[in-house]
């Protein structure tokens, strides 16, 4: 068993510079937008209890949407099964005219939650990764409204999902952290408001689809469902849902709602998204009183065949995905990016070194983040999280470095962590909810389900269900271990030995999903005294001498072999890893620009020679 030993703090530049009265203040949602909210980040009353019981003395203060387990937060304590953390703070609300609606939002609260405001419960949440709100119009009764947030986690002892959070930290398992963990935020809404909207390009025709959502008590008399979906009677009725696309403020296409999802056309020369041209279209819903904005890009993800095999396609022309892993942990804010500017100053600086993809590893990030990938044209391979469990290590970590291959139904379910019934039905709560929660990110291109082995059950029907939820992306439906030949990949994770791909009997795209974690702690920079890496190395010229070599050995050759993508382990260190290529803190990059650059450059001649030349589409650079 790891033995648990401290963190040691460690401060990125942005949290050096962080101002606690009003952290990460930047609109939350940037696909549904409205002009009136109100951030509640900041200063909150905090205590930990042994039991659910409403604390008479609280603790301290804790700076929200920090984990109670992150230095940004001011608290560093981790909450234990079966404790409660509480949250008050009170707020100055405008009251709402008869005609509006107060909504208080959550972007993620790991993992249990109950809120009251007034004295009064509202509402309970579960799922530590995704976003809720409750509607609080009716639970206000002056001008100052007191809100309570009661949160529980079970960390890696439930059957939610928990990701790469344990109780017991160590080697590839991280620190597990709870409560809020995203922004907190409130908008007024009108009575009747959109509640969702879903964007498919569709690059071929030129045209968008745009569908439309509303919720409020006059869609349907009474039905105040939250997900009830615009019918023909309601548009009929009203003819009011007027849709503008802009470009650069120009309005270029609109239309008014008449069917539910509405086609509209764009124009003949419309401008396409690509990692080098990541152009984006806005737009504007208006709903009655209620008004909207997001935006889209016109693009289209698919495969089509090179001359050793079928390779990955961005808008009908091939494209190589040169990516890395990313786990989405900062060493001040864990889950939580210490603040905007961090996650541009990392997708930025990622894309100036040759990377135009990342794979958002067992975790979903704040909507913004996916936002500056759409804008700054970063690719993004798209995990679901994990849970399940205990995992058993002879499965899930020594049985496919011997060759072992198991399968995933029913009489294997145990040896997967997954036998629990209930924790594989919150599974598909959580990718129906992550796949809703994703689906408009321009930049998202493949939908990974499992990663090797951990809580895995029937993953060739997984592919199928979210392939019939998202026709438009691609599945790594098992990425690295235990294939049941499904989705579209053929994802290898190689450590420790050479990569020497085999034919795919079932001719999907070669991926290696996985490889590297080549190491090396910078002094100063390493938050655990246990160092844990692949390979560890001494200096900055011999690490880059390996990852050179690397390269040159396993990735270069097997492009002759249609390999299509390549994810390097990782963006940067995490507690006990140091096989980033930034330090944990994002103060040092191990890799050296001019070699990760030539790396990019060479794996773009050398995929250009394994694929075709095609002209029937679109032109990516326009």
């Amino acid at each position: 068993m790891r033995k648990n030993k401290p963190i040691k703090p460690l401060l990125t530049p942005w949290g050096e510079a962080l101002d606690k009265r009003k952290p990460l203040n930047d609109y939350p949602r940037p696909q549904l937008a409205r002009k009136e909210w109100q951030c509640l980040n900041g200063a909150w009353d905090y205590a930990i209890t042994a039991d659910k019981q409403m604390p008479k003395i609280w603790d301290g203060e804790i700076i929200v949407p920090f984990s109670p387990e992150t230095i940004l937060s001011n608290v560093q304590r981790q909450l234990l099964p079966g404790e409660t953390l509480w949250y008050r703070r009170t707020f100055n609300f405008e009251q709402c005219k008869p005609s509006e609606r107060l909504l208080l939002h959550f972007g993620a609260v790991d993992q249990h939650c109950t809120v009251y405001v007034n004295g009064k419960e509202v509402g309970s949440h579960s799922g530590g990764y995704w976003p809720f709100s409750f509607d609080i119009s009716n639970f206000l009764n002056g001008d100052t409204t007191e809100i309570v947030i009661a949160v529980t986690d079970d960390t890696d002892t439930g059957d939610e999902a928990y990701g790469k959070q344990t109780l017991n930290r160590g080697e590839i398992w991280y620190t597990g952290q709870s409560g809020i963990w995203q922004t907190v935020w409130c908008e007024k809404v009108p009575g009747t408001h959109i509640e969702k909207i879903n964007i498919t390009p569709h690059y071929q025709t030129g045209e968008v689809e745009i569908s439309v959502f509303i919720t409020g008590s006059d869609v349907t008399g009474n039905d105040r469902h939250p997900s009830h979906r615009l019918d023909d009677r309601y548009v009929k009725r009203d003819n009011d849902i007027r849709i503008k696309i802009f470009d650069s403020g120009s309005v270029i296409a609109e239309d008014t709602l008449t069917t539910n999802p509405l086609r509209i056309k764009m124009p003949a020369d419309f401008k396409s998204w690509s990692p080098e041209h990541p152009f984006l279209y806005d737009v504007e819903i208006r709903a009655g009183e209620d008004t909207v904005t997001s935006y889209f890009g016109m693009r289209e993800f698919g495969i089509i065949n090179g001359k050793h095999g079928p390779v990955l396609s961005l808008n009908g022309a091939p494209i190589f995905h040169h990516g890395l892993l990313d786990q989405g942990y900062w060493s001040d804010g864990m889950y939580t990016p210490p603040s905007d500017e961090a996650m541009i100053w990392e997708i930025k600086k990622l894309k100036d070194m040759g990377f135009n993809m990342l794979r958002k590893h067992i975790k979903i990030e704040p909507l913004r983040w996916y936002y500056h990938c759409d804008r700054l044209g970063m690719l993004v391979w798209q995990d679901f999280v994990s849970g399940g469990g205990p995992y058993k290590p002879l499965v899930v970590q020594y049985a496919p470095w011997l060759g072992f291959n198991f399968n995933d139904r029913k009489n294997r379910y145990a040896l997967h962590g997954r036998k629990s019934e209930k924790g594989r039905n919150i599974f598909l709560r959580d990718a129906e909810c992550t796949i809703d929660l994703l689906y408009n990110t321009v930049s998202l291109s493949v939908w990974v389900p499992f990663n090797e082995g951990w809580g895995q059950f029937e993953a060739a029907s997984m592919a199928e269900y979210v392939h019939k939820k998202d026709p438009t992306r691609l599945i790594d439906h098992a990425s690295g271990y235990f294939d049941q030949g499904a989705g579209d990949f053929h994802s290898y994770h190689i450590y420790f030995k050479s990569f020497r791909p085999k034919p795919d009997p079932l001719n999907r795209i070669l991926a290696l999903t996985e490889f590297g974690g080549f190491s090396l702690a910078v002094d100063g920079h390493t938050s655990s005294d246990i160092l844990y890496g692949y390979k560890i190395f001494k200096d900055t010229q011999s690490l880059n001498g390996g990852i050179r070599n690397l390269y040159e050995t396993d990735v270069y050759p097997a492009m002759e072999k249609g390999l299509s993508a390549s994810i390097y382990t990782q963006v940067s260190d995490v507690e006990d890893e140091v096989n980033g290529i930034f330090t944990y803190d994002r103060k040092e990059t191990k890799l050296d620009m001019d070699l990760s650059l030539q790396i990019a450059e060479t794996l773009h001649e050398l995929f250009k020679k394994t694929v075709p030349i095609i002209n029937d589409y679109k032109n990516t650079a326009e």
